[in-house]
């Protein structure tokens, strides 16, 4: 199995492939992906990033960043949250596969960023614990922001950003072994915000 990329090709790859989304010019077809498929079911893929990122429908991954079957390793859970069984995914492809680009994605109007917004300003009531349990997640890295005096749109525009940064901070001291590769500079984790009204993706500054 050939080694995986350099983080930094990587990064510029995704982000002409998200260029491509733009402007209509996407290189895959269904004839490549079927045929990449049946390769990669005898011989295993070796994608070259993992992305954990929201579940929201308007956010399909593989497709904004004009990507194939077998090109990353995509992990969705809502609001993008870190927990458990999130670190061991990641834990399972960067240690499998050596995939050494973890890139967690957030996009904006986020369900599960707005629900906890709505919780904390107007005290909405969480009618299921499984909910409960993400927006308790994602309540302490925001709050702050609703202390400001600024519109609604831009608390949650920023609240947003922020829940995307909090969750590269926890996923780099997460496990062990996360945080073991990420100091000898075997894995590199950024951040990212989707814009679900234009589809451009916005890498963010760590």
């Amino acid at each position: 199995m050939k080694k995986n990329k350099d983080p930094e090709k990587v990064v510029k790859e995704l982000k002409a492939g998200n260029k491509r989304f733009l402007t209509g010019k996407s290189v895959q077809s269904s004839k490549s992906s079927l045929k990449k498929l049946r390769e990669f079911a005898k011989k295993g893929a070796l994608p070259k990033a993992i992305v954990l990122c929201c579940s929201d429908s308007r956010a399909p991954v593989e497709m904004i960043f004009d990507q194939d079957i077998g090109d990353l390793f995509v992990i969705r859970v809502a609001g993008n949250i870190i927990a458990p069984s999130l670190v061991g995914s990641v834990e399972f492809a960067a240690s499998t596969f050596g995939t050494n680009l973890v890139l967690v994605m957030g996009h904006t109007k986020c369900g599960a960023v707005t629900a906890t917004l709505d919780h904390i300003e107007n005290s909405q009531a969480i009618h299921s614990e499984n909910i409960h349990d993400i927006i308790s997640r994602i309540k302490p890295h925001i709050f702050p922001i609703t202390q400001l005096n600024i519109r609604y749109e831009e608390k949650l525009a920023r609240a947003v950003e922020i829940n995307v940064l909090a969750s590269v901070s926890q996923l780099s001291h997460s496990s062990r072994l996360i945080e073991k590769l990420v100091t000898q500079g075997r894995i590199q984790i950024l951040g990212a915000v989707f814009d679900i009204a234009t589809g451009k993706v916005d890498f963010l500054k760590i």
